[in-house]
């Protein structure tokens, strides 16, 4: 593990930037422009490379491939989170001015999961090896079942949080502006915009399910496999208001994706037998998505 000040360090640059966001650049709950998201979108992708960069300079060639791996991985991997990001937003009718405020605590708590998930998968391959194979498996079982099951079964009613929630607490009918939770009669409620928080953290939690272990496919450093997926995650939001409303135009990506999976899988699974090198994985990558995007504008789906 990195030495204790880079984690530190990492943290409160990671907090000085949401406190930035969300003190100066987000006073007033309003609509993301697509103007202003792309603009953070590539702010948040420009940061990574600096910080890659340095991981270069300090770490060396091979770290700095690990990360930047990692970063377009789970980069690409989270495109499918913002398609089932709309469908929970729509279902709730959650305004636009209201769902940046969401995503931002969303990403908090993202936070808090990444770190258990990176850190305890890390312990478990240290102590237990053949967990890699099991990894392995369930991408490429995941893939598969990504290729054939489609975005058509996503109900917010079946999510487990919303069915709890329904049964053992008290909810308001209605949002009440930005707020998560409020006081009828002498009583503490949660409106329904804690709700779509909560199913947003629970769908981080399935997606991290994928995406820890392709991370930890590429690398074992805990350091390096955190940053990579922290700083996918905080570009996120933005990512979202940029291709929330034309993510569905991209008609081949989910193929690319669940290719994606099965070939992180199968390098886990063949590890012993075939070497594959970091920048190999990355070109891979690369290329099936680029080739998805390419496919999808060059033969949209027909009305």
């Amino acid at each position: 593990m990195q030495h204790l000040s880079w984690w530190i360090g990492f943290h409160c640059f990671v907090f000085f930037m949401l406190a930035l966001d969300l003190g100066i650049f987000k006073r007033h709950e309003k609509e993301i422009s697509i103007k202003e998201s792309l603009t953070w979108t590539f702010v948040w992708i420009g940061l990574a490379m600096i910080f890659n960069f340095g991981v270069y300079k300090i770490l060396g060639e091979t770290h700095a491939y690990e990360f930047l791996t990692c970063f377009v991985l789970e980069k690409s991997l989270s495109i499918d989170n913002i398609f089932v990001m709309t469908i929970i937003f729509g279902y709730f009718k959650v305004g636009a001015h209201l769902q940046h405020r969401v995503l931002f605590w969303g990403i908090l708590g993202a936070l808090v999961m990444r770190i258990i998930f990176i850190l305890g998968g890390v312990s478990l391959i240290e102590h237990f090896h053949f967990i890699l194979y099991f990894f392995g498996a369930f991408l490429i079982y995941t893939g598969i079942k990504m290729l054939f099951a489609g975005h058509q079964e996503i109900d917010p009613e079946k999510d487990f949080v919303y069915r709890m929630s329904k049964k053992y607490f008290k909810m308001t009918p209605h949002f009440s502006g930005a707020n998560f939770f409020v006081k009828l009669e002498g009583a503490w409620h949660m409106t329904p915009l804690f709700l779509v928080l909560m199913i947003i953290e629970s769908t981080d939690v399935i997606f991290a399910l994928d995406s820890i272990p392709a991370t930890l496919s590429v690398t074992k450093d805990p350091f390096i496999a955190y940053t990579s997926n922290i700083f996918a995650i905080l570009g996120l939001r933005s990512l979202y208001f940029a291709f929330a409303g034309v993510v569905s135009l991209f008609r081949f990506l989910s193929y690319a994706l669940s290719s994606v999976l099965v070939f992180i899988g199968l390098k886990m699974l063949l590890a012993h037998y075939v070497e594959i090198s970091t920048g190999m994985s990355l070109g891979v990558v690369i290329g099936v998505i680029s080739i998805s995007i390419v496919a999808s504008l060059v033969f949209p789906e027909k009305s």
